[in-house]
């Protein structure tokens, strides 16, 4: 017999196609898509959004319209707005704690995990409830982030928004797996991976639209022309992982030491390594994506494509 989907909560900072000075980054709506149309392996509970919360809302519940053609409602709320209020609750920690309640879940977290962590900290009677929390963050002890040619570092953005939750859950004893930028610069989509999006379909033209103007930003900032899908090497752990290298029960600290994104002060660096002897933290890291997996990737967003 086929096996069931795995039930999981997501939660994301989403937030395609946001209007401001530059375009915003698209990995999330990318591994969202990708989910929905994994309904054999995947099965959204619920859906959280964290920083933007008002409009990660509103444009979840766009994708959700074009590609959630699974007949099954699937809730969203908003969380935390800023990602500086770990311990203040709202829609979406009320609605993650009552899920959790029902049944333990794992929590597919690819932003900052202030959410994940006001449950933890408001309700540790629900600890145990949470199979694990897979979040994209972490690196190995000394590893610059410098995508494309490495023309520039850039930080650690999920993790350095709000260390203290990340603190939280390691404190707490949660289980964690970290499946960040040494797993997925593996990656890379150009403009002729995403042109069977730019068609007359709406749904399709609206992403392509979104996506392409971040792959022309990319190439400002890392001098190509296109991107890596961040976020989609967590969710690939939870319906792919055969298409990744692990290690596992690494120990885990959180140092601080001189800025290498912008060289202004000192900050934290959330760091594995099995040379680590004095911390009690450890997880699964996630170090490399093996071929195949970007074709998946694609071939997600092949399937959805044309839907409306």
């Amino acid at each position: 017999m086929p096996s069931k989907p795995r039930r999981v909560w997501l939660d994301t900072d989403i937030m395609i196609g946001m209007k401001d000075q530059t375009p915003r980054e698209v990995d999330d709506a990318i591994a969202l898509i990708m989910a929905l149309e994994h309904p054999d392996k995947i099965e959204l509970v619920g859906i959280s959004t964290i920083t933007y919360a008002d409009y990660s809302y509103a444009v979840t519940h766009k994708i959700l319209d074009w590609y959630n053609k699974t007949g099954r409602t699937i809730p969203v709320y908003r969380g935390s707005d800023t990602a500086r209020d770990v311990g203040t609750e709202n829609d979406a920690t009320r609605a993650m704690a009552e899920a959790l309640r029902q049944e333990k879940l794992p929590i597919l977290a690819i932003g900052p995990v202030t959410n994940v962590a006001t449950v933890v900290k408001n309700h540790p009677e629900l600890i145990l409830q949470i199979e694990e929390v897979v979040v994209c963050a972490g690196r190995t002890e000394g590893l610059p982030f410098k995508p494309g040619l490495e023309q520039q570092t850039v930080g650690d953005y999920n993790f350095e928004m709000d260390p203290k939750s990340f603190r939280i859950l390691f404190d707490a004893g949660v289980k964690v797996v970290l499946s960040g930028y040494e797993c997925s610069v593996y990656m890379f989509l150009g403009k002729t991976d995403i042109d069977f999006l730019n068609n007359t379909n709406e749904s399709d033209k609206w992403v392509y639209e979104q996506v392409r103007a971040w792959q022309q930003f990319n190439e400002t900032l890392f001098g190509v022309d296109g991107f890596v899908p961040w976020d989609t090497t967590p969710l690939g752990f939870l319906i792919y992982p055969e298409y990744f290298k692990y290690h596992h029960d690494i120990p885990v600290k959180i140092n601080t030491r001189t800025n290498d994104a912008d060289a202004s002060g000192d900050k934290p660096y959330l760091e594995v390594s099995y040379e680590y002897k004095d911390t009690n933290w450890r997880a699964t890291y996630a170090y490399k994506t093996l071929p195949g997996y970007e074709e998946l990737v694609i071939e997600a967003l092949k399937q959805g494509s044309g839907k409306q």
